[in-house]
């Protein structure tokens, strides 16, 4: 081949080329970003929109309904969700993953100002925020300390450590978050209001009117000028109480007379502690695309010197590292490829007993995988485990072509007795072919990749390519770097050592003892393609008995924990059995710390629990072995629902998502209750629970209008009224060390704590007279929906679950899918979010892409060969690997998830390369005019060596991702169960079952082209 030869004349020339693929690979490599995953994130945008209050049906229908109506007109939207709650809307658009998350926030921005003039006048602008996943934070800290309050570290954490972190390289910006904002509470007392004749709206009008500070003008003369500044602004609590409220008969009323000033927290329904102690949490959001490892090690080489700069006695702390488990993945990824790489080194040297002829394989890992690099930079990609995994699995495939080059040339000058040029050159053309095929071959394995949507298409994507480049490279390497070495350096020994005779007896008892017993099933043909074709037969069984899920539960080093109390509970009751699952995870083994919020939500009867697991290499039980001994205690604990799970590789929701819709709320409730109850009764399913609530306790006014309208009292100052008093309202603003913060104005706790309180409360009516509440309007206890949900419009409810361990995500869907079948009304229907939704996706798109590489295989095989009959009995040996690969997930009590699948579809190419080695050398032997059955078999004893030479490479390269401990392994193994067990049975039975194919389909082929059958006579016959 010229290439070859050109390589050879100028070993140069291809030096210098082989180097610069390393050089270049090495400078791609320092410039690519460190991720988990590839960037498989959706654009998703939120629409928050706030009308003080307004119930959950309120806020469907004259805020929720119609943006809904407006923004599903957006391109590129795939889902549509909203939850309308108590004075709260919120909607969700998550885009294909092929719109730009800030091309859809500029079309919902366009969409909302379309439409803002048909919403309430009071309600507030809606607020439109990206939601990408670089847009949340990935880095939390805890800033806490003994002798501070929660007021004064959310002070200290805005001054001193938000500004810090925020200056550091590649973070977008920080939030602090239960943070206490000051603020100047006014606290009423209704009783004093009512004896002075006065209402809320009159404190009101006070403070705005009192508490101003304006620019006055200037006063000029010819030589000088001053600003003049009207100081009217109140400063502290003292000066609020001594505001004048009212003087009528001649009587002061200060602001102090009606209730308390103080200077407390703007809000205190919420509450967040770290490991146990009262604390405020920090999160860092990174910049776009930025690497999360180095940010995060910019962070942690930050935190002394603000720590240094903190007052005596506060501590700032790492609470999570989203970092931690991404660096530990990787570095087990590195390290699988660098234990691949020395097993598959290693292999090369036991079959050649050869260091110069290891040299040369050895070689082509480096220069193929450190080239692909190159590849990855240039097309935007990271690494990542997915990269990492594709670069791993090529180590053993890389290494091949250039193993049957060198093979070839070995065995010429060892056989032939050519020297090593001569042998360089005729060894490579005569494989040539073989090389250009397999590759070619392998990489259109992962051309129908290319057509997959969604986050499995994206992920795929990345790996095949990697995969795809790294094999382009060596069938490079392979025909220019490989030739010129084994010209230069590939040397026959003379004479051998007792360790390699021995070796080299074993090797060739074992090809006789091939050769025999391929001439039997070459004999018995149809009894060898019918056993194989009963195994295959027999692994559609395999396939059925198979657990489905998205992909395999992982142990991230630590595990979310979900609180619930009942309807209507206050902070203090939930904060109170909080503390009991807190008091549970600080004695539990391996806990390194855990990080408490209620509240956060907008529900105080609602709080989550981040646990941070000691490191793996500190641990010997996995995540899930935690969860099995703590859940048990969490279900003992009276009075609230208390659950712990392993957040998903994707999120941090349950696994089970499954949603159900229906236009009708009462059908909607009696769904819900229905699906619940034959959920809960499903095993395998555990911590069912729904997010649709419909009996949150509330106090409805219904109003007497014409008792109100008697005494001139309008419905506007009664709900004015009510929502300062009870809710709180912002009456003005005051300067706090150069920062602006508001007063709020709101009732004594103790006297807003029963609802019969309501009814003490006073509007101004007709002639300036109070007028009771009681006396207009009616106050009843009643049960109302928490909030109100959509899913792409229709109202909607959730059901959500973990999984019991051995229970799958397949399993679950079709229990619920069937459970629905029988219990659901009429016009229900059903969609599914989340991992859920990813699940189903992936399984029809992954059966698409392994049927769509074979169909593209067949034809290049078929453009390659110039034949129709050879391709197919090329692949022949997928079955084959499939069975093998299906059997593997069994034994090793795994699943078909993503991981595995994969491996499946890179075993099309895999299995395919050893076949094309008997199939492109047996038509050679033939068009030297060898007979059919003689070439088969001398095919069979030729390629016998570099086919179980490129196998066991390819199998050790696989085989410490199928053995792979530490973080992220979990998911890695499957891939390397389907690999290793597809490859070693197929390699096996391939070498019987393509001869005795070729001899069947060869015969097929000369009958159908001469009218008289011409008949293949094989010994014995």
């Amino acid at each position: 081949m010229k290439i070859s030869d050109v390589s050879i004349s100028r070993p140069v020339l291809t030096s210098m080329l082989s180097t610069a693929l390393v050089l270049f690979g090495v400078i791609g490599y320092t410039k690519l970003s460190v991720r988990e995953f590839p960037d498989v994130d959706p654009a998703i945008i939120s629409v928050s929109t706030f009308l003080r209050g307004a119930n959950p049906r309120v806020m469907e229908s004259a805020v929720t309904d119609i943006l809904e109506e407006e923004l599903s007109t957006v391109q590129g939207l795939r889902t549509l969700t909203s939850s309308s709650a108590e004075q709260f809307s919120n909607i969700t658009l998550e885009f294909t993953l092929d719109r730009s998350v800030e091309e859809a926030a500029q079309d919902v921005r366009d969409k909302v100002s379309r439409v803002r003039g048909l919403l309430p006048e009071e309600v507030e602008e809606p607020v439109v925020a990206k939601q990408d996943a670089d847009a949340q934070p990935f880095f939390w800290l805890a800033l806490s300390g003994d002798n501070y309050n929660l007021l004064q570290l959310s002070d200290i954490g805005d001054r001193l450590v938000k500004t810090r972190l925020q200056s550091v390289p590649g973070v977008g910006r920080a939030q602090i978050f239960g943070e206490r904002r000051f603020a100047m509470r006014v606290w009423l007392s209704a009783g004093e209001l009512a004896a002075r004749g006065l209402t809320v709206q009159d404190v009101e009008s006070a403070i705005r009117s009192r508490n101003i500070e304006v620019p006055a003008g200037r006063i000029e003369s010819n030589r000088r000028e001053f600003t003049v500044r009207s100081l009217g602004e109140l400063k502290n609590a003292e000066e609020f109480g001594d505001l004048t409220v009212s003087s009528a008969s001649g009587q002061l009323v200060k602001l102090r007379d009606l209730g308390t000033v103080e200077l407390g927290p703007e809000d205190d329904r919420s509450i967040l502690r770290y490991n146990g102690t009262p604390a405020v949490a920090i999160g860092v959001i990174r910049q776009s695309k930025s690497n999360l490892v180095a940010v995060a090690d910019a962070i942690r080489a930050e935190i002394p010197a603000i720590q240094a700069a903190l007052p005596p006695g506060v501590n700032l702390l790492v609470a999570f590292d989203q970092s931690v488990f991404v660096k530990r993945s990787i570095k087990e990824a590195e390290e699988t490829l660098i234990i691949a790489g020395i097993l598959v080194v290693a292999i090369i040297f036991i079959f050649l007993r050869n260091l110069r002829a290891t040299i040369i394989p050895g070689l082509a890992i480096p220069t193929s995988i450190v080239a692909t690099f190159a590849i990855m930079y240039f097309l935007g990609f990271s690494i990542n485990n997915f990269t990492l995994l594709a670069l791993t699995l090529a180590i053993g495939i890389v290494v091949d072509d250039a193993i049957i080059v060198l093979e070839n040339a070995y065995r010429h000058q060892e056989e032939l007795g050519e020297d090593p040029e001569t042998a360089a050159r005729n060894g490579t053309r005569e494989i040539a072919f073989a090389v250009i095929a397999t590759t070619i071959s392998l990489i259109a394995v992962f051309t129908p990749l290319a057509f997959l949507q969604g986050t499995t298409g994206r992920l795929f994507n990345e790996f095949g390519i990697a995969v795809a480049g790294s094999v382009l490279i060596s069938g490079l390497v392979a025909l220019t770097l490989t030739p010129m070495l084994s010209a230069k350096i590939l040397r026959v020994p003379k004479s051998h050592g007792r360790i390699y005779g021995a070796l080299e007896r074993g090797f060739d008892a074992t090809a006789s003892g091939y050769a025999r017993t391929l001439r039997r099933a070459v004999r018995f043909r149809w009894l060898t393609v019918g056993a194989a074709a009963v195994i295959v037969f027999l692994s559609v069984f395999v396939f059925r008995s198979l657990g489905r899920e998205f992909v395999p539960a992982e142990d991230r080093g630590f595990f979310v924990t979900f609180i619930v109390a009942p309807e209507g509970s206050s902070l203090a009751y939930t904060d109170g059995y909080q503390r009991k699952v807190e008091e549970i995870l600080a004695r539990t083994k391996d806990v390194q710390g855990f990080f408490s919020i209620i509240g956060f939500f907008g529900n105080v009867n609602g709080g989550i629990i981040f646990t941070r697991l000691t490191d793996w290499s500190d641990r010997e039980r996995s995540v899930q072995d935690v969860l099995n001994e703590v859940q048990p205690q969490f279900m003992g604990i009276p009075g609230i629902f208390a659950f712990a799970s392993n957040p998903p590789a994707f999120g941090f929701g349950n696994p089970v998502q499954f949603v159900v819709r229906h236009p009708n709320f009462d059908s909607l409730g009696k769904g819900m209750d229905a699906l619940t109850a034959r959920a809960r009764q499903i095993k395998g399913l555990e911590n069912v629970d729904t997010d649709l609530r419909v009996n949150k306790p509330e106090l409805t006014v219904s109003f007497d209008r014409d008792r109100a309208e008697d005494l001139g009292v309008s419905v506007r100052d009664i709900a004015a009224t009510l929502q300062t008093l009870l809710g709180s309202s912002r009456a003005s603003t005051f300067t706090r060390e150069n920062k602006l913060y508001d007063v709020m104005v709101q009732l004594k706790p103790e006297e807003r704590a029963t609802p019969t309180d309501m009814t003490g409360l006073f509007v101004r009516g007709r002639d300036g007279q109070l007028v009771q509440l009681s006396a207009v309007a009616r106050i009843d206890e009643d049960v109302g929906p928490k909030q109100l949900n959509h899913f792409n419009r229709v109202r909607s409810f959730t059901l959500s679950a973990g999984l019991d361990e051995g229970f799958t995500l397949g399993e679950a869907l079709d229990s619920l899918d069937n459970a629905a079948a029988q219990v659901l009304p009429g016009g229900s229907t059903l969609e599914l979010q989340g991992e859920s939704r990813e699940f189903k996706e992936s399984g029809s798109a992954l059966y698409f892409a392994f049927g769509l590489a074979l169909i593209v295989v067949f034809m290049v095989l078929a453009s390659q060969f110039e034949s129709l009959v050879h391709p197919f009995t090329v692949l022949l040996s997928v079955p084959l690997a499939v069975a093998g690969a299906l059997a593997t997930l069994l034994l090793a009590n795994s699943t078909l998830n993503l991981y595995s699948q994969i491996g499946m579809i890179l075993l099309i190419g895999l299995v395919t390369k050893n076949s094309i080695l008997l199939v492109e050398y047996t038509n050679q032997l033939k068009e030297k005019g060898m007979e059919t059955l003689d070439a088969v078999l001398e095919a069979g004893r030729i390629r016998f060596r570099p086919i179980l030479m490129t196998s066991v490479a390819t199998i050790m390269g696989a085989l410490p991702i199928a053995l792979g401990l530490g973080a992220g392994s979990v998911s890695r193994r499957p891939l390397g169960y389907a690999i290793v067990g597809g490859l070693l049975f197929s390699t096996v039975l391939t070498l019987f079952l393509v001869p005795a194919a070729y001899v069947i389909l060869d015969a097929v082929r000369l009958r159908s082209r001469s009218p008289a059958p011409s008949r293949v006579l094989v010994e014995g016959d």
